[in-house]
């Protein structure tokens, strides 16, 4: 599917919160069948279940005039049906038959207008950051024929709010190691949710030797209430309930690599160096916290790549408590989520690296240069925008493919949908091996008979928004990367444009 895993209502993050006000509601009526077998084929006739293959019971052996009339209006059945199928974000409650106008030009308006009270729901669309449902008949006789298992239940992006099955009761706050600038904030945000809020804090162990936090006497009788944890070693995913980072980026990104399935929402303060996926500001973070535990937030789900690295252990015996087999062959794999992106390069060599690059299990280029980055959109203002991608909002399903310093001209970086399956392994006439590096952690080597599988995770980040996410996206944009800030333009003093006009003018009357 090339739209990519999506994340169906009710996902849970942490230890299971579901997101969303609710599941989505059904496309069409269900049938007496439906009803009674609590599923079936949504929004279909009994007639086109039958046509379809998809009833669930055993009909009553039709007359012959029945199954000649069946026969005749079996296909206008299909063809009505696949006509009134449609999404209820573009049209609203609005059915579209046959007898809706489906040929021609359609009358397009600015998105920018304000519409009149009685077309509210013809601008529906316009508020929506998914793209219009697409208008699935062709002429006069050819549609796209439906099969009701692969529809998608998406949620509209721009309606996203956080909501609480229970109160949260665990927190897990992540600071920015060897920074005293930052002790401060730490101290006041622990004691507020520890004795305001009644929450549990989880802190990094190595947070707590800081030299600062042992010989604050103070903030003894608060230390000893955290509860501790060691990365690599002690597995938390099952107890946070909501993250809190307190710095950069970094911060953020060391929060998902903790979580390789679900994660719990997120809420970053700004208090490192860049922070573009840090949008809240810490001068005000009781009222901000306190919104966000009440559940009154909206959020923006950052896609993932799942990533599987598979080396192959040529004749050493060599232990491998997770060992898998590929061809006969004993290999190791390696699991990571990756919110940013991966990177392949030539490491220390000054040879041009030179990988394959495989799409759905077909080759698509061969890459020569200092190698290639994998991007999530999240990682598209990041290693990608320095290489020349493009700019993508996270709530484009999407990977971004983009080389690094190419040896080609013309290899310029693309996008491939979300769906798709990657896999990058060593050409056989590479003159080195590689190296490959997971959000700029866990860097290891790359040599000839491994290969890196990458594709879009079914988990992804729920980062809480100040506002919205297009409203922080381009707020982003504007306060951290500067984007298209320039000098404005000085314009013609009102004299110069009285003496063109009349100039003007007297070269029209000669």
């Amino acid at each position: 599917m090339l739209g990519g895993p999506a994340p169906r209502a009710g996902w849970p993050w942490g230890r299971g919160r579901p997101w969303g006000r609710g599941r989505p509601r059904r496309r069409g009526p269900a049938s007496d069948g439906e009803r009674r077998r609590g599923g079936g084929t949504r929004g279909l006739s009994p007639a086109s279940e039958r046509h379809l293959g998809f009833s669930g019971r055993s009909p009553p052996r039709p007359s012959t005039t029945e199954m000649e009339q069946e026969k005749v209006h079996g296909s206008e059945e299909l063809r009505a049906e696949a006509a009134s199928y449609r999404c209820s974000a573009c049209h609203g409650d609005k059915d579209w038959g046959l007898g809706h106008p489906i040929r021609g030009r359609a009358k397009s308006r600015s998105l920018s207008a304000a519409p009149a009270v009685a077309s509210t729901r013809e601008f529906r669309r316009t508020r929506s950051l998914h793209g219009p449902c697409p208008v699935t008949t062709f002429g006069p006789k050819a549609c796209v024929l439906q099969n009701p298992q692969t529809i998608m239940h998406i949620q509209d992006p721009a309606s996203q709010r956080l909501t609480w099955s229970k109160s949260p009761k665990s927190v897990l706050v992540i600071k920015k190691i060897r920074d005293a600038s930052l002790l401060q904030p730490f101290k006041e945000l622990c004691v507020y949710l520890m004795e305001e809020n009644n929450m549990i804090v989880y802190v990094e162990k190595k947070v707590l030797e800081d030299p600062a936090i042992v010989s604050d006497d103070r903030f003894g009788p608060v230390k000893r209430k955290f509860c501790t944890f060691r990365e690599d070693y002690d597995d938390i995913s099952n107890q946070i309930d909501l993250i809190v980072c307190l710095g950069g980026d970094g911060t953020l990104l060391y929060a998902s690599s903790l979580f390789q399935g679900s994660v719990p929402p997120v809420m970053a303060f700004h208090l490192g160096s860049l922070g573009f996926l840090t949008p809240f500001n810490f001068e005000n973070f009781q009222s901000q916290v306190t919104q966000v535990i009440q559940g009154n937030a909206a959020v923006v789900l950052r896609s993932r790549l799942k990533v599987r690295v598979v080396k192959e252990l040529r004749g050493k015996k060599v232990a491998v408590p997770n060992g898998i087999s590929e061809n006969g062959v004993l290999a190791a794999a390696l699991d990571a989520e990756v919110l940013n992106e991966v990177v392949i390069d030539r490491g220390p060599s000054s040879y041009l690296s030179n990988v394959d690059v495989y799409l759905d299990g077909h080759l698509i280029t061969t890459v020569q240069g200092d190698g290639v980055i994998v991007s999530t959109p999240t990682g598209s203002t990041a290693y990608a925008a320095a290489a020349g991608a493009s700019m993508i909002h996270p709530n484009v399903p999407a990977i971004m493919i983009t080389p690094i310093c190419p040896h080609s001209l013309s290899f310029r970086p693309i996008v491939v949908p979300a769906g798709v399956e990657l896999k990058i392994m060593l050409s056989p006439e590479a003159r080195n091996t590689a190296w490959v590096s997971f959000d700029g952690r866990k860097r290891q080597e790359v040599c000839h008979g491994d290969s890196i599988s990458i594709t879009t995770s079914r988990y992804p980040l729920p980062s809480i928004c100040v506002r919205d996410p297009v409203s922080d996206w381009f707020e982003s944009l504007a306060q951290c990367l500067h984007w298209n800030v320039r000098k404005k333009q000085a314009h013609f003093p009102e004299d110069e444009e009285d003496a063109d006009e009349e100039a003007g003018a007297g070269r029209a009357g000669s």
